[in-house]
């Protein structure tokens, strides 16, 4: 399998932000072949994190199982927020490349104690991972909002429940309501994505600003649009094949897609000139 080329230089413009490689298409598949063997290292605690998110999703789809644009807002907020969500699954595959223990400590000081040489608590610095979960449940929020003024506006009848969403609007043999609200979504999906594929891990790696890590992120996904295409579909399948059996796939597909992540980090970016953000 081919390797990443070296990262591409810095400018002085850009010298705050990581090198960049470019990756082969199939890229991708490797990472998913390091996270499965970062949990089977990782044992129990790496599905802990799958089984925790499916017991929750399973809490708020029972509540809004009968009122669509809830369970929409579930499945939106759970795809937008799964990358800060599964932090702790990034902190246990970098204290595997370190050699380290990787137990219930890991997660603990990931979620209850992170950055504890950090002696200024109230800087951007120390709260830019709340900030940026914070940014992705707004946009989530602003989707499903969206999302649900275009159906109730050009729907041919109320939708309220799932099933007359796939009638009235997935099998409508009349218009392109459908196709508008599926185009919309990838539009507003598209940036939130590119804004998202390395950012937490790097801001969990490496000391540098939010903004940084965004635009670190947006580099890679310029600079690899086939790849992290192919990237992006993975996910998405792996995620409706989570969802798609009654959220019991979810407990193995949470894990994998979180360590792949940190793999994905790992290969596309080079920020070993970056000061180091050390949790403990």
């Amino acid at each position: 399998m081919q390797t990443p080329s070296p990262p591409t230089p810095a400018t002085p413009a850009d010298r705050a932000l990581p090198g960049v490689r470019t990756i082969p298409l199939t890229r991708p598949l490797y990472w998913l072949v390091l996270a499965w063997r970062d949990m089977v290292r990782c044992g129990w605690i790496s599905l802990a994190h799958g089984l925790a998110l499916a017991f929750g999703g399973a809490a708020m789809l029972a509540i809004g199982h009968n009122r669509f644009w809830l369970m929409a807002g579930v499945i939106s907020g759970f795809l937008l927020v799964a990358p800060v969500l599964a932090s702790s699954l990034y902190a246990l595959s970098r204290a595997l490349e370190r050699g380290e223990k990787t137990d219930a400590r890991v997660v603990l000081k990931t979620w209850l104690n992170w950055q504890d040489n950090h002696f200024n608590k109230f800087s951007n610095d120390y709260w830019c991972l709340v900030q940026f979960g914070a940014l992705l449940a707004l946009a989530g929020t602003g989707w499903v909002v969206t999302s649900a003024a275009l159906i109730t506006l050009l729907a041919p009848v109320p939708i309220t429940t799932p099933l007359e969403f796939v009638q009235h609007v997935m099998l409508a043999k009349n218009g392109f309501l459908f196709e508008l609200w599926l185009a919309l979504g990838g539009a507003l999906a598209a940036p939130i994505f590119a804004s998202t594929v390395i950012t937490i891990p790097l801001l969990l790696d490496r000391r540098l600003s939010l903004i940084q890590a965004v635009l670190a992120s947006w580099r890679v996904v310029l600079a690899n649009p086939l790849p992290m295409a192919f990237w992006s579909a993975l996910i998405m399948v792996f995620t409706l094949l989570g969802f798609g059996t009654a959220l019991l796939g979810l407990i193995a597909v949470i894990p994998m897609l979180g360590h792949a992540s940190w793999h994905a980090y790992r290969d596309l970016v080079d920020a070993s000139e970056l000061p180091q953000r050390e949790p403990y």
